[in-house]
């Protein structure tokens, strides 16, 4: 079940920290709780995946993205992920998450997140995201203009590049191999 609780309380918690400069980083502090868990007694790959959502909103409520997307009847969708999973995350430990953008092009943005137990890494994830409107996918500038940031993307780290550039060459729709029928 999706853990809509904690969504409202990342976001009122969100609410009362000062805005963020739309490039900067929120730090967001979480516990790993038994409905968290898998047969093997740590935090389920996909919990892993929702409990990331919870930085990624908080970050959008800071950064004035929630606010954008209600004025301009805008919706968000992640359109890809490449995630590193390093560390096991136990019952009861607290983590933090650091949620960041590091660019953008013509129609997506590109999200980092990190999850730590104390000063170790235990997730990396890469997240390709967009925000849509009535007509399809609205462009980065203009939503990063609506939250007060007018400038071209920062260089986007040689890794993310990579894997942008890897990704591309992946052909879609994929071949159907007549076993789905």
């Amino acid at each position: 079940m999706y853990p809509i609780i904690r969504v409202i309380k990342e976001v009122l918690k969100a609410k009362k920290m000062p805005p963020l400069h739309p490039l900067g980083s929120h730090v967001s502090h979480h516990r790993c709780w038994p409905q968290d868990i898998d047969y093997y007694l740590e935090m389920n790959n996909g919990r892993i995946l929702t409990i990331l959502d919870l930085g990624r909103t908080g970050l959008a409520q800071r950064v004035g993205l929630l606010r954008a997307l209600r004025q301009n009847g805008w919706g968000l969708t992640i359109a890809g992920a490449s995630i590193r999973y390093r560390k096991r995350i136990r019952p009861f430990v607290k983590f933090r998450i650091v949620s960041k953008a590091i660019g953008w092009s013509d129609r997506f943005f590109y999200i980092e997140q990190t999850i730590w137990i104390g000063d170790e890494c235990a997730v990396q994830a890469l997240f390709r995201s967009a925000v849509t409107g009535k007509n399809g996918i609205i462009n980065p500038a203009r939503v990063f203009a609506a939250v007060g940031l007018d400038q071209p993307s920062p260089e986007k780290p040689a890794w993310v590049q990579a894997w942008i550039d890897a990704d591309n060459t992946r052909p879609w729709p994929p071949e159907d191999d007549g076993t789905s029928q």
